[in-house]
């Protein structure tokens, strides 16, 4: 057996230059849909049918796209080049493949003896998988037909041993790329619900463990392939990731347009293809095309794990003699397990069902892990009458028990939301299914978000009096999000109208819309304010007004931000959104308010200028002077070190500052050059001072227009100059020195990053009453950012 190092055409050329030379050597049309993928594939065997000198004994096979005839429009080629033991095939490989890579194409292939071919098939099920699409393109036809029905009946024979096998890469590969369904940026290809599981369901349904491939899957992929062509052709090149930036192209490509204004709010579809005068697609509804691939990646999920299923009941089906048949096992009322599948009691089919069954049946799913019989799911979807409002506390029972099992939530209620259960009992579940997230910390859709948050409340339960309600506003919490307005105010009306309607009473229902109304409450002013100001703690304490709903709060909160994703909580939001937590509860206990903390006596008593680095705390103190805050702040972003929060003070003749920091990129900077700069730079050293503005010139924020925001009554001695900008280096140290050189004493600043943008909250000394004061001050802000 004999191979080649595999070389792409991105080797020696870009991928769109590529695309320019496989259209003017080969000829392969564009387009989206099933006949431009045909046509691609038509084009591709004449050119490679000319390639191959005729000799007995040598085949050439195409697997992978070109085997399927599904070629996208920058895809690749995968190719076999088959022989009955022909000698010579060293120089003869060559010249096949080197006229494919010249014509700019990427190639993946092999050289192979046909019992070469078997045998690497029965130890490798991923080649196995790829033989099923071998098809042949020239050569002798005999010998290609031969493997393609020898690969084809030994996978029949061997499937359901191997299936463990595909099903652990399978796993693995899910692990690493997610869930097209809930996540905004997905792999068309790798994610479960890809394209590549539909290639799985092929193979299962080729060994005839069960239809796989159903009249919905078949939709789901053609539309999926569809997503891909269009992809392609949006970004001029090879990639199978649906990036934020492209979707609006691709959608426009694939006839998903932004409403008329005025006019139908759903999807507007028209057929593929038209352009603007620019040649390209305009009015293209984003939103609309991942909600299409999130239906499309579920259907396909949801047939592999019906699929992965029969095959392990048929590999546990063949018993031993005398082996006992599996029995039916009751783990809920009305519920019962038989051969590691839920279903319904017999006595449950045989009466008429109540209300709350449906959701009983999701609860025992949750809580056993063990997945819900699809015949039983189309049953309950058919019979299953619809709740009363209010629900019965069975239903509500269930209810809870569901959102409280932990890893077992995601999918029974994935799967009930399958058939349809969901909407029965959320009317508001259709507008919050797959609605995308643009905020960039943001992984999952909102209502895997939502259902995410309740699995993570699961964590905090034992640490809150109603740990119901946690789970139940954790799920609630971002039910606003999609409507005009602040997703917040405009949710807590819509969380008590659901917690009405499953039979709360008045004071929890209450308490419900007071949670999602505060759920963003405690990171918002831990992050951006003052914990040390006792104006900080009273609002807060007032907002909240008592020790249960606090820590209701502060559960919520770290659910929400497991949910969102890694960018959305860090080890030091979690120590500030705690500090606030135990400052409101004494405050709430006891209506004392915290008082100032004391400056680090070293930087009190001893010489100047001193520079303290320990962990993530910055401190230096120096003789007094304006523009202490701003040399600190440039002096850390030389070194890349972000600054979260910092604080500034004179204390008998003497400025000091404290900053806790991280490093930007990671990597923590050399301490002694840190420490050599910092006083220098204190000390007014020119070379240093030379390097802050340099840097500042350097590292300007792009993105929308920055804006300022004033609070007058936020603090106690000061008011609050509130940045929204795009995240820079160095732009704390432009900011405080644009502020200094207003005239401005900065004693506090508070930095909270978003994504690409920061929120960063200067205390201001004085009252600034004045409106020309405040505009002039802000002009000059603006200018430094």
């Amino acid at each position: 057996m004999t191979s080649l190092t595999k070389r792409n055409a991105s080797d020696d050329t870009g991928d769109g230059g590529a695309h320019l030379l496989v259209n003017e050597v080969v000829g392969v049309p564009g387009g989206i849909g099933g006949p431009a993928r045909a046509a691609r594939a038509e084009a591709y065997d004449r050119w490679l049918a000319t390639l191959l000198p005729p000799r007995a004994g040598v085949a050439l096979l195409a697997v992978g796209g070109l085997g399927r005839r599904q070629c996208a429009p920058h895809g690749d080629l995968d190719l076999v080049l088959l022989h009955a033991g022909v000698p010579g095939m060293d120089e003869l490989a060559p010249k096949l493949w080197y006229p494919i890579w010249d014509a700019g194409l990427r190639l993946d292939h092999s050289v192979r003896t046909l019992a070469e071919a078997l045998s690497v098939a029965q130890d490798d099920v991923k080649v196995a998988l790829g033989l099923l699409d071998a098809r042949f393109v020239a050569g002798d036809r005999e010998l290609a037909d031969t493997l393609a029905r020898t690969a084809a009946d030994h996978w029949r024979r061997t499937a359901v041993r191997q299936l463990p096998a595909l099903r652990e890469i399978t796993t693995a590969r899910w692990a690493a790329h997610g869930e097209l369904a809930f996540l905004l940026e997905g792999d068309l290809k790798e994610a479960a619900g890809g394209l590549r599981d539909v290639g799985i369901l092929r193979a299962i349904a080729t060994a005839g463990i069960t239809d796989a491939l159903r009249p919905a899957v078949r939709a789901a992929h053609l539309r999926l392939l569809d997503t891909r062509d269009a992809l392609h052709e949006q970004a001029g090149r090879r990639v199978d990731r649906l990036v934020a930036q492209e979707r609006d192209g691709v959608a426009a490509r694939l006839g998903l347009r932004q409403p008329h204004p005025g006019g139908d709010p759903g999807i507007v579809a028209r057929q593929p293809g038209p352009a603007d005068a620019a040649g390209e697609p305009a009015g293209g509804d984003g939103d609309a095309l991942l909600r299409r691939v999130a239906g499309d990646a579920r259907t396909i999920s949801h047939a592999l794990d019906d699929a992965w299923r029969a095959a392990d009941r048929l590999r546990s089906g063949r018993r031993r003699v005398g082996e006992p048949r599996p029995v039916r096992r009751p783990v809920a009322r009305d519920v019962v397990e038989h051969d590691g599948e839920l279903v319904l009691a017999r006595t449950a089919i045989g009466a008429r069902p109540d209300a709350s069954l449906s959701l009983r049946v999701a609860a025992a799913a949750a809580t056993t892990r063990l997945p819900i019989a699809r015949a039983t799911c189309e049953w309950l979807a058919a019979y299953c009458p619809p709740l009363p409002s209010p629900w019965p506390e069975p239903a509500r029972a269930a209810l809870i028990t569901l959102l409280g099992a932990g890893a077992g939530l995601v999918p029974a209620w994935e799967t009930c939301d399958r058939y349809g259960l969901v909407d029965r009992w959320l009317p508001e579940w259709p507008r919050l299914r797959s609605l995308p997230q643009h905020n960039p910390v943001h992984r999952y859709t909102l209502d895997r978000h939502l259902v995410q948050a309740a699995c993570e409340a699961g964590r905090h339960t034992r640490e809150v009096d109603r740990p119901d309600l946690l789970l139940l506003g954790a799920f609630l919490h971002d039910i606003g999000k999609g409507l005009p307005g602040d997703h917040s105010t405009v949710g807590a009306p819509l969380a008590e109208a659901v917690a009405a309607r499953i039979g709360l009473p008045g004071p929890e229902v209450a308490l419900i819309g007071t949670l999602v109304r505060l759920h963003l409450l405690l990171p918002d002013v831990a992050t951006r304010r003052d914990l040390s100001d006792p104006v900080t703690i009273s609002r807060v304490a007032e907002a909240v007004g008592d020790p249960a709903t606090l820590d209701l709060l502060h559960a919520l909160v770290r659910a929400d931000a497991a949910a969102t994703g890694p960018a959305a909580w860090s080890d030091w939001k979690g120590r500030l959104v705690a500090e606030l937590v135990a400052r409101v509860h004494t405050a709430l206990d006891s209506g004392a308010l915290p008082a100032p903390p004391a400056p680090d006596p070293a930087l009190v008593a001893g010489p100047l200028p001193a520079v303290h680095l320990g962990g993530d705390l910055v401190a230096v103190a120096a003789a007094d002077r304006r523009g202490l805050l701003a040399t600190v702040a440039g002096c850390l972003a030389l070194h890349r070190m972000e600054v979260l929060s910092a604080d500034a003070s004179t204390v008998d003749g003497r400025a000091l500052v404290e900053c806790r920091v991280q490093p930007r990129y990671g990597l923590a900077p050399d301490p002694i050059a840190l420490g050599g700069d910092l006083r220098r730079a204190v000390a007014g050293d020119v070379s240093v001072n030379q390097r802050l503005r340099g840097r500042a010139l350097a590292a300007r924020g792009s993105g929308a227009a920055p804006r300022v925001v004033w609070h007058r009554e936020a603090a106690t001695d000061a008011v609050l100059l509130e940045l929204r900008a795009a995240d820079a280096a160095g732009l704390l140290y432009r900011v405080t020195r644009a502020l200094d050189e207003a005239g401005a004493q900065v004693r506090a600043a508070r930095i909270s990053t978003l994504g690409g943008d920061v929120v960063d909250a200067f205390y201001l000394v004085g009252g600034w009453p004045s409106d020309d004061e405040r505009a002039r001050l802000e002009t000059a802000v603006l200018a430094a950012v």
